[in-house]
C-alpha cells in the first residue's frame, strides 16, 4: 500500500510538472533570459566584444543630462498623479456613497472615458490646447493673450488633466465598492458612541479601505509610466524640457544603439519601482496590523 501510495504521489508531482513546464518555459525564455541580458548589457562596455566595465554605466547614467531630466518629469507626473487622482477619487466615492439622484448615470459617466482610445483624447486635447486652439481662442477673446499650452510648464498639468479625466471614474468606483463592504455595524456603533463623521471615517473607514488605496497606488503608477503615449503624441519623440520623459530617453538610446547605457537605464527604473512598490505594500501591512489590534 505504501509502495503504491508514493507511485501514485511521484506520477501527480511529474503529471503536475508535465502541465507547468510550458508556461515554465514561456517564464525563462520571456522574462528571466532577456533580463539576463539586460543584466549582462549593463555591465559591459561594448556588447560587441563584452568588456566589462563594472557600474561605469550606471555612473555615467547619472551624469547624463537626459536621463535626469527624464527620470524628474516622470517622478513629477507620477506623484502629481498620485496626489491628485487619489484624493480626488475618494472624494467621489464618497459623494457616491451619498442618496443622490441619479447615481447610476454618474457612474456610467464615470467609466465611459476609459472607453475613449487615446489617439481620440490626445486630438480633443490638441483642439482645445494647441496655441491656436479653442482655448486660446476664447482667452484672445476676452482679452487674455494666448498661452502656449505643450512648450511650456503648463504642459504637465494638460498631460495630468488628460489623464485624471480619463482614469479618475475608474478609481472612484473602485473606492466606491470598497466603502459599501465597510461593516455598517462598526459605523452604527461609532455614530452611538457620539463620533462624528469625520471620526468614523477616520477611525472605521480608512483602515478598510488601505488594501484598495494601495491597488489604486499602484494602478496609477503604471498609468502614469504609460503617459508616454499620450506626450508623444501630443510632441512628438523631443518635446520641451517639462514634458522630456524617461521613456523619450529610452526610445532616443534605443534607436542610437547604445545598449548598455539603455541596460543601466532599464535596471534603474526596475530598481526604484521595486522600492516603491515594497515600500507601499510595507504601509498597506502596518495599517493592517492597526486595524487587527485596534
Amino acid at each position: 500500500m505504501r509502495r503504491t501510495g508514493s507511485t501514485l504521489v511521484r506520477r501527480a508531482r511529474w503529471r503536475s510538472l508535465l502541465f507547468l513546464f510550458p508556461s515554465l518555459l514561456g517564464t525563462l525564455v520571456f522574462f528571466a533570459l532577456p533580463c539576463g541580458v539586460v543584466a549582462y548589457y549593463a555591465l559591459v562596455s561594448r556588447p560587441v566584444d563584452g568588456a566589462f566595465a563594472g557600474l561605469s554605466n550606471f555612473a555615467a547614467l547619472l551624469r547624463n543630462r537626459a536621463f535626469l531630466v527624464g527620470l524628474k518629469n516622470t517622478a513629477i507626473l507620477c506623484g502629481g498623479a498620485v496626489g491628485l487622482g487619489l484624493p480626488l477619487s475618494l472624494g467621489l466615492a464618497l459623494l457616491l456613497e451619498r442618496n443622490l439622484p441619479g447615481k447610476s448615470l454618474l457612474r456610467t459617466a464615470f467609466l465611459s472615458p476609459m472607453l475613449v482610445p487615446t489617439v481620440s483624447v490626445v486630438l480633443v486635447w490638441e483642439v482645445l490646447f494647441h496655441q491656436n486652439g479653442a482655448v486660446n481662442a476664447a482667452l484672445e477673446t476676452l482679452g487674455t493673450g494666448g498661452i502656449d499650452w505643450f512648450h511650456t510648464g503648463w504642459g504637465r498639468w494638460m498631460v495630468l488633466l488628460l489623464y485624471l479625466w480619463k482614469n479618475i471614474g475608474f478609481h472612484t468606483l473602485l473606492f466606491a465598492a470598497a466603502l459599501a463592504a465597510v461593516p455598517r455595524e462598526l459605523l452604527d456603533m461609532a455614530a452611538l458612541d457620539g463620533a462624528g463623521r469625520v471620526r468614523r471615517f477616520c477611525t472605521v473607514k480608512l483602515p478598510f479601505l488601505a488594501p484598495t488605496a494601495l491597488f489604486v497606488v499602484m494602478l496609477t503608477l503604471v498609468s502614469a509610466m504609460k503617459l508616454f503615449r499620450e506626450v508623444w503624441l501630443l510632441t512628438g519623440s523631443y518635446p520641451y524640457d517639462y514634458l522630456y520623459l524617461l521613456q523619450h530617453f529610452m526610445n532616443n538610446t534605443f534607436l542610437s544603439m547604445d545598449y548598455p547605457k539603455l541596460s543601466a537605464a532599464a535596471l534603474t527604473l526596475a530598481g526604484l519601482m521595486c522600492a516603491v512598490v515594497g515600500l507601499l505594500f510595507w504601509l498597506e501591512d502596518r495599517a493592517g496590523r492597526d486595524l487587527e489590534h485596534g
